[in-house]
């Protein structure tokens, strides 16, 4: 079983009034995650949060920064999409980082996310049989995302 630990790092002052909390190899698109990451690095936990409830409503989107050819733009925003498969996997994460702030007796109404990444996990290579004796490729990439979130 592989070891992994978190892209940041704290000093053992602050470790006190922060949490952490990681998924690893999940199934969303790691273009997407890291998007959505990137919107709401530096964001406090609730209005991550009701960021990334109106994004599964598909009431607001995240604007695309890198791989923007064929993106359409949207409402009050540049060229972006609806992850929503993202959304509601990092809506997950928020969960644990907020269950693991209670659990150190932090208040998590003041919690400003410090750091939140997503990097590509481990390839599923999969075939699909086709006509003629032939297959076609069906590739699967996971993702890992990771958050720290700071009392304030």
């Amino acid at each position: 079983m592989p070891h992994w630990g978190y892209g940041y790092r704290v000093s053992s002052e602050k470790a006190a009034a922060m949490a952490k909390a990681s998924l690893r190899e999940v199934t969303p698109s790691p273009k997407a995650s890291i998007e959505v990451c990137r919107q709401i690095q530096g964001m406090m936990l609730p209005k991550a949060r009701l960021l990334l409830e109106d994004v599964v409503e598909k009431r607001r989107s995240v604007p695309f920064r890198r791989h923007v050819r064929g993106v359409g733009h949207r409402k009050g925003s540049s060229s972006g999409r609806y992850p929503v498969k993202a959304a509601r996997h990092i809506l997950n994460l928020f969960d644990n980082l907020q269950n693991n702030a209670e659990f150190k007796g932090l208040d998590p109404s003041k919690l400003r996310i410090v750091h939140i990444a997503a990097q590509r996990g481990r390839k599923l290579k999969r075939y699909v049989p086709r006509a003629f004796g032939r297959s076609s490729p069906d590739f699967q990439t996971l993702v890992h995302v990771e958050a720290v979130a700071e009392e304030i």
